[in-house]
């Protein structure tokens, strides 16, 4: 009898940030950075950009966060 895997590891990929995407422009996978679009009220909305042209390649959507202070 095999023991069952824990549901445990599943929660190690909730934050999961991409450093190479593929680039439709280059036509090849390339480093990426990250850059905020919006602040929603349940979360935040991050778009990926090809740091050699800079093109927008994906996009990822982080809920749960801190509200943002302003003061």
């Amino acid at each position: 009898m095999r023991p069952r895997p824990s549901p445990a590891p599943a929660r190690e990929f909730e934050q999961l940030q991409a450093s190479v995407l593929f680039c439709g422009r280059c036509r090849a996978p390339q480093p990426v950075r990250e850059r905020l679009l919006l602040v929603l009220p349940d979360g935040e909305l991050y778009e990926y950009l090809c740091t050699a042209c800079g093109a927008s390649v994906g996009k990822r959507t982080l809920t749960g966060s801190a509200p943002l202070v302003v003061g």
